[in-house]
């Protein structure tokens, strides 16, 4: 994509936030103006009571009392990025490479275009620094290459004729022949795309911290865009565009737009201190990064629909929602669900289970097999796939770097029989913690055993399967 070597090809240096001093990780109570916790993590943390409440009202954390009075039990959930509340800075790290979250963003782009952002993020922790970085370059590359332009069809009174007169409209005015009701199409920069970005830019560029060159272009796109309306924008208006090869290019400056504008609030604090909260939900960049990659691996052998509707009963009263329904020529053929960490992972650990079952992330997966029975039973299949996130289902607080430089990339598989029925229950594990190659084979890998388990009937016993 002849965006993507655009942004490849720029000399600029990135800017880089300075280091911020983490937190001690132990058990001992911490009273700090910056707390740093990774994707589940639970810390004893010294708050008021007023500022415990306010966090647990939040949908970002869960918080519990603890056995010292004035020490609150504060546990991340599934968001990662940064927030602030009465003065108190939490960040959320992803468990994931942290390199690897610009991988699961699928903007469509090649990793070596977010290099900079990532390696930013993974020094600093501070994820909405990272992103503006990223949106303002692909957007001032994007729009470099000139602003996209449409028709749009205008009716406007004009004292001279342009475009064609509107006869019904000008009857209806008793006989006056000035002004004229005209309708044309113009051809314009206005339309829904620069609106959206520009929307994005706006929003951005109001967040504090923004690194001096990132708000420089900010400002001079924002300039460049001075013709088009600043008109009310949700995030969810991406989905009502349709991309040709006149406006593709645009899309990854878009779906960056999308990110800030669905995840980015802002909120006045002191005089005219703007803090900024920016979390991204990891179960949806999960689901949406394993959708839209296996569906580019299968095409041509088969048709994915996500999240399409169907019926539990026969009566029709109880709706189901697969997350991936595959079909082959319109004939549902098998089904998936995805998740980035299984239910019941938190367990305690079953001493019954062997070893391989443990890693291939059986325990803990009981919930979510049900639901998957569920899918197969009322939607007649032999066999279902559950997709989760290694990473994410690792015990423990800590994150993954010591498996980063991993060489070998393998994907976790294991598969039950269900009684009397005979249903094949498949788990599937993918890691992110290696490099964006790996994950490319883990996602081939992936597509295979789908295939396959359409296939052979055969049960597969607990397994890691070496790529």
């Amino acid at each position: 994509m002849s965006v993507a070597a655009s942004v490849l090809e720029e000399s600029e240096i990135a800017y880089r936030m300075p280091a911020v001093e983490e937190p001690r990780i132990d058990d001992r109570p911490v009273e700090l103006e910056l707390v740093t916790l990774v994707e589940w993590e639970t810390r004893r943390i010294e708050l008021s009571e007023s500022l415990a409440r306010r966090l647990g009202n939040l949908p970002w954390l869960s918080v519990q009392t603890d056995r010292e009075e004035g020490v609150w039990k504060v546990t991340a959930k599934q968001w990662v990025g940064a927030f602030s509340v009465d003065g108190l800075r939490i960040i959320v790290r992803p468990k994931i490479n942290p390199q690897n979250l610009f991988l699961l963003l699928e903007v469509g782009l090649p990793e070596e275009a977010w290099q900079p952002e990532a390696i930013d993020y993974a020094e600093t922790d501070d994820l909405l620094a990272a992103l503006i970085s990223f949106f303002a370059r692909t957007a001032e590359t994007t729009l470099a290459r000139g602003h996209y332009h449409s028709y749009r069809h205008e009716q406007e009174d004009l004292l001279t004729l342009r475009g064609r007169l509107d006869f019904s409209r000008q009857f209806r005015r008793g006989g006056l022949l000035v002004p004229m009701a005209c309708s044309y199409d113009d051809f314009t920069a206005d339309v829904a795309e620069n609106r959206y970005l520009k929307a994005a830019m706006r929003q951005a560029i109001r967040v504090a911290g923004v690194p001096p060159i990132d708000r420089r272009r900010l400002m001079r796109l924002l300039a460049a865009l001075e013709d088009v309306a600043d008109m009310p924008v949700e995030a969810d208006d991406l989905d009502r565009i349709t991309f040709t090869r006149l406006n593709e290019h645009y899309l990854p400056a878009m779906r960056l737009a999308r990110l800030i504008l669905a995840n980015l609030t802002l909120q006045d604090q002191h005089g005219d201190t703007t803090a900024s909260a920016f979390m991204l939900d990891m179960n949806d960049l999960f689901e949406r990064f394993v959708t839209e990659r296996l569906r580019q691996e299968l095409s041509g052998r088969l048709e994915v629909e996500e999240q399409k509707s169907s019926a539990l009963d026969t009566a029709g009263s109880v709706r189901i929602r697969p997350d991936l329904l595959f079909s082959r020529e319109g004939v549902s053929v098998g089904v998936a669900d995805i998740k980035y960490k299984l239910r019941d992972t938190d367990e305690t650990p079953d001493s019954t289970l062997r070893p391989d079952e443990m890693i291939a992330g059986v325990r803990g997966a009981h919930t979510d097999y049900y639901q998957l029975l569920a899918y197969t039973t009322a939607l007649g299949h032999r066999c279902g796939t559950l997709i989760y996130c290694v990473d994410a289902n690792e015990t423990g607080d800590g994150d993954a770097t010591d498996r980063f430089d991993s060489s070998s990339a393998q994907l976790a598989q294991s598969s039950i029989e269900v009684r009397n029925v005979g249903t094949q229950l498949h788990a599937v594990g993918i890691d992110l913690s290696g490099s964006p190659q790996s994950i490319r084979d883990q996602i081939t890998a992936l597509a295979d055993h789908l295939i396959g388990s359409l296939t052979e009937p055969e049960t597969v016993t607990a397994e890691v399967v070496a790529l």
